[in-house]
């Protein structure tokens, strides 16, 4: 690719190899694929490029650009870097408060949204976002009797950006030989799990690096096709979505809706399945439930089948070819059974199915692979890059596999993961002291504890606050836990409380309401909110077989003694979950902290108050009776 070093570089490269020859994008619309070549890329973002500069955008300027994942993301993203000025993502279900303060914060200067619904957001800031010059929106759905003058379609834009051109033949080309390879692409907000979001400045070399290391393990094709189903926001959409489809000519897919993601991956069966952990264990729960709900006989086989997936894929795992008998029983049932679920999953064709963010529990992973996906586990910080993953013949379900080919990773005396290499992030924007705490002679401190085992593999731990400490002196993950809780289809979440102040471990338990609903209305529990389910006695009964099954495999203090159902799901605009929806751990111990009172006493049933934010930002109390379920020892001494 020659000088190629910026991602408007690599656009104009594939330009001039594809051209009209091949397709780069892929938007379902009204049901009907709509393709987009190189050419319609180019042009695309050249215009917007264009407009934005017409309308005062220069080299250095911050764009915010919030909404589902779309072409107009990708477009957006590449045009702001075409002139030389930097790009930003907000999660589209941000609350008005997170937007005032990442767009004030980064000092945006234009707002690329998708609809109405952000629009609204930001007409509402309007008073309170000085520095904001437009707000152009590609979706005008709701919008055509608005006449707010900072208000512009993105097809004006364009427009705008041709008139431009007319006047500037050159400028879109010299800006883009303008830019460098150090010069800061993207800010990425990190999920502030600790504290107030903090901007990441991630330049072209940095995420360069991170598709070298990605294709140096995958050996990605240009005939590959990916959905773009990862928060377009979150780092992980650099990772898979953009910057590999420039660098590496492979094809990006977007779903009709959010809502129809899932339809539309079975639609295309893409060859790169890249979902966050969630996702995957969401999946899990899905195929569980449908298993649950379908006939004696399917069940019965299902039953009989997962053993034979379960070990085929530790004689993978452990590369023992299997013999004769093993292999045709294993292409028997996988014809009739594992397949259609593949298919189900959009995995048919899938050669890399990939889970990133949070820790994926290793009872999901081993149940995909039994299923014949053949999830690998890849390690990921915003600020450290892409820094491991599996390979196809190292797989090993209890670590991240081994550090990328742009990654330096050791461990530090206190059993912190340490990350050095192209992939580490300049600093954070207008925070030179974080940069400065995060940063030791160029060693990138992650705050994730692990170690790494006798074949080089990555092993994470936990966050390093997040470690239990147990009674004994010893230390436990509580996302190992949680992970393994989440594995029931009937468990949506778990929050797990423990500590050497307190004398036993405890969790705080979402239910899965669509799958518990179903199956309380099979054997005929009548119930009508998610509070009255959640605290049915036959629902706690069915909640403490999942977590008996869990204890069987931890350490006997680390073993859940008592549990409660939450009367609501975990929430991200209640500050409970991120956008990536990881818990919040302190807050939520703080939030829930007479909940927790109630954990470590002695009753049974306890009522139980506390604030409900709403969406007008209102805020109101909520009180209702929680039942305490004992475990184990603790059921026993009851």
């Amino acid at each position: 690719m020659g000088t190629a070093d910026t991602l408007p570089k690599l656009l104009m490269h594939n330009l001039k190899k594809y051209g009209d020859t091949k397709v780069a994008i892929r938007k379902k619309t009204y049901g009907i694929w709509k393709e987009y070549t190189w050419s319609d890329y180019y042009q695309n973002v050249k215009d917007l490029s264009l407009g934005l500069i017409s309308l005062g955008l220069v080299p250095g300027d911050k764009v915010a650009i919030i909404g589902d994942n779309d072409p107009q993301w990708h477009w957006t993203q590449v045009a702001v870097e075409a002139a030389c000025a930097i790009s930003l993502g907000v999660f589209p279900d941000a609350t008005p408060a997170e937007v005032n303060y990442i767009l004030d914060h980064s000092d945006a200067k234009f707002a690329v949204v998708k609809d109405q619904e952000q629009v609204d957001k930001l007409l509402a800031l309007q008073g309170e976002l000085p520095k904001i010059q437009k707000v152009i929106y590609w979706q005008s759905k709701g919008l055509w009797n608005y006449d707010e003058s900072i208000l512009l379609s993105f097809e004006e834009a364009q427009k705008l950006g041709r008139s431009h051109e007319a006047v500037h033949p050159t400028v879109f080309v010299e800006n883009v030989e303008r830019g460098q390879a150090e010069d800061v692409a993207v800010f990425c907000y990190t999920s502030g799990t600790t504290g107030l979001p903090k901007g990441a400045m991630l330049t072209h070399s940095t995420l360069l690096a991170c598709s070298r290391s990605w294709d140096a393990v995958y050996g990605l094709q240009e005939t590959d096709q990916y959905l773009s189903a990862v928060l377009a926001a979150w780092i992980a959409e650099q990772w898979f979505g953009i910057t590999p489809s420039l660098r590496a000519g492979t094809i990006v897919d977007f779903a009709e809706e959010p809502e129809t993601a899932a339809e539309d991956t079975r639609d295309i069966s893409p060859e790169i399945l890249a979902y966050s952990a969630r996702m995957w264990e969401g999946t899990a729960s899905q195929i569980q439930a449908k298993i649950a709900d379908s006939t004696f006989l399917k069940r019965l086989v299902f039953g009989m089948s997962l053993p034979v997936g379960y070990k085929m894929a530790e004689m993978r795992q452990e590369r023992i070819i299997p013999g004769l008998f093993w292999q045709s029983l294993y292409r028997l049932i996988d014809f009739a059974m594992f397949r259609p679920i593949r298919d189900l999953t959009g995995a048919r064709k899938a050669r890399f199915t990939m889970s990133a963010g949070a820790l994926l529990s290793p009872d999901i992973m081993k149940y995909f692979r039994a299923l014949g996906i053949k999830i690998r586990q890849a390690y990921g910080v915003t600020e450290g890059g892409w820094v491991s993953c599996h390979e196809e013949d190292e797989f090993k379900s209890e670590t991240m596999g081994r550090p990328s080919t742009e990654a330096q990773v050791r461990i530090s005396d206190e059993g912190e993961v340490l990350i050095k290499g192209l992939i580490v992030f300049k600093g954070y924007y207008k925070d030179q002291k974080a940069t400065d705490e995060k940063i030791t002679d160029g060693w990138f401190h992650s705050g994730d504890a692990g170690h790494i085992d006798d074949d080089g593999h990555v092993i994470i731990l936990d966050r390093m606050p997040d470690l239990m400490e147990l009674a004994g002196g010893g230390k436990f993950s509580p996302s190992f836990i949680e992970g393994r809780l989440k594995f029931s289809p009937y468990i949506k979440d778990a929050l797990t409380i423990g500590g050497k102040d307190r004398s036993y471990v405890t969790a705080i338990v979402n239910i899965d309401f669509d799958n518990i609903g179903r199956w309380a209305e099979s054997r005929r529990i009548a119930y009508t909110t998610f509070v009255d389910l959640s605290q049915k006695q036959e629902v706690y009964a069915l909640i403490r077989k999942d977590v008996e099954r869990v204890n069987k495999s931890l350490p006997e203090a680390a073993r859940v003694k008592r549990f409660v159902n939450l009367y609501k799901e975990f929430d991200p605009d209640e500050a409970e979950l991120t956008r990536t929806r990881k818990i919040r751990r302190a807050y939520m111990e703080e939030r829930y902290s007479n909940l927790i009172t109630v954990l470590y006493g002695d009753v049974g049933e306890a009522v139980v108050e506390t604030d409900v934010k709403y969406r007008d930002g209102k805020v109101g109390k909520m009180s209702t009776p929680i039942r305490v379920t004992n475990v184990g020892a603790k059921q026993e001494a009851e």
